[in-house]
């Protein structure tokens, strides 16, 4: 594998402004890495090759010229599927979409073009497609690379991508993440416009569902949060909120509660050992670490599956057992209730705590086939409460796979969970990169 497509994305960025590393060096390297991988992780189901080798060499010529460039100048990115782009069928799953070209970029996208980033192809969704095959995890072809960004996590795993926009329902790119052991944020719900998501979705229809970061590194995501973020004039659901610094929150002093087991979810030695890990190593940069779990967490799930049962616009069929029933009004009044109930109790938790660190899921990338609906239990209830997460491989399981932990913040306290998360990431890392089966 070339050196180019292990390096972070705040290092090819550097590499490009200081001419150490052309962006057509940077993007060849990385289409010549899909090419090599793709046939045995069909992560990658919609390339740009000539498109973004021919805006790679635009850059370069805005860099000689001694023109104005944006933060990810040169840089390739992915997106999953279900984010439009104008020049690229986005499938999103549905056979029905099968050539449907979006006529605009999703917010996200755009703003990463208008940062200089390049968009290299879209990224398979695990969601039973009829359309492209399942894609495979890198570290071991016969297991899931996760749902639903699971070709994103995939191709930055295999270092065919520095840099990816996904999305998360209900740990849609934290499971992922861990499955395929990358860097990953669901921020806080409200920040970042889902404008051009799909299904199209909004803060009253959905106010779990967040569009976020994924990459190689913690200071990747740090790096592309704030070009992602803010309102856009279409999602009403946005609130102009300031991002912090990262690099401006110091880990001694913070209050960080950690927890490894929940009702009807039993974690494997390794896992527990990773979040163990993860809570040590902030305790050694000088945080107040505690043992600690918000209550009423295993409501998250019968408040996630009622609203999925709602009557909507929105099908969520795909993701329900066949026949079951929708609610009444009645009862979908009665289940608002309680899912304000349970953000309420978080938020009473976290008036003692900065930080909760915690799995993922309770064992590492589980082999293909169905994935039973408790494997959400860790990740449902901070989509409930929208606060944003951080992913960071803090172990690996006695197969010799990845294991995340979640690092969790306060909503609009995407700084904290952030510089959280890269105090492991630098004191338990760094970590090999994935070599693909037959590499």
């Amino acid at each position: 594998m070339d050196d180019l497509c292990s390096l972070p994305a705040t290092r090819l960025a550097q590499l490009i402004r200081g001419r150490q590393a052309s962006a057509t060096e940077v993007v060849g390297a990385h289409l010549r890495r899909i090419e090599a991988v793709n046939p045995r992780i069909n992560a990658v189901v919609q390339l740009r090759a000539e498109a973004a080798l021919k805006q790679a060499s635009a850059a370069d010529a805005a860099i000689a010229r001694g023109d104005a460039i944006g933060p990810l100048h040169g840089v390739p990115f992915t997106v999953k599927d279900w984010i439009e782009t104008s020049d690229l069928i986005c499938v999103a799953g549905f056979e029905e979409r099968r050539s449907y070209v979006p006529k605009r970029d999703a917010t996200a996208v755009a703003r990463m073009r208008a940062a200089g980033a390049i968009l290299l192809g879209k990224t398979n969704v695990n969601d039973g497609s009829p359309v492209y095959a399942r894609p495979n995890n890198p570290h071991d072809l016969d297991r899931s690379p996760g749902a639903s960004s699971s070709g994103e996590a995939a191709i930055i795993a295999a270092g065919g991508s520095p840099l990816g926009i996904a999305s998360d329902s209900g740990g849609s790119i934290r499971w992922p993440a861990h499955c395929c052991g990358v860097a990953a944020l669901k921020p806080t719900s409200g920040l970042v416009p889902n404008t051009g998501h799909f299904p199209r979705i909004g803060a009253m229809s959905d106010p779990r569902t967040a569009i976020g970061p994924m990459a190689r590194s913690i200071g990747d995501l740090a790096l592309a949060l704030p070009i992602i973020a803010g309102p856009d004039g279409r999602d009403a659901g946005v609130v102009p909120m300031p991002i912090g610094d990262m690099a401006a929150v110091k880990a001694k002093g913070l209050r960080v509660a950690h927890y490894t087991r929940m009702p009807d979810a039993t974690p494997s030695p390794e896992t527990v050992a990773a979040t163990e890990a993860a809570a040590r190593a902030l305790e050694a940069a000088g945080a107040r670490v505690s043992e600690a779990r918000p209550p009423r967490l295993e409501e998250s799930l019968p408040i996630t599956l009622s609203y999925w049962r709602r009557p909507s616009s929105v099908s969520w069929s795909r993701w329900m057992p066949s026949g079951e029933a929708k609610l009444s009004g009645e009862d979908v009044e009665r289940h608002l209730f309680e899912w304000e109930r349970f953000r309420r109790y978080m938020v009473l938790f976290m008036e003692d705590y900065d930080v909760i660190v915690c799995p993922v899921a309770a064992d590492a990338a589980p082999p293909h086939g169905p994935v039973p609906v408790e494997n959400w239990l860790y990740t449902l209830p901070y989509s409930l409460t929208g606060q944003p997460v951080a992913v960071v491989r803090a172990g690996t399981s006695a197969e010799g796979l990845p294991i995340g932990v979640q690092v969790v913040a306060r909503s609009w306290r995407d700084d904290i969970a952030l510089a959280a998360a890269a105090v492991v990431e630098r004191a338990l890392g760094p970590w090999p990169a994935s070599a693909v089966a037959g590499d």
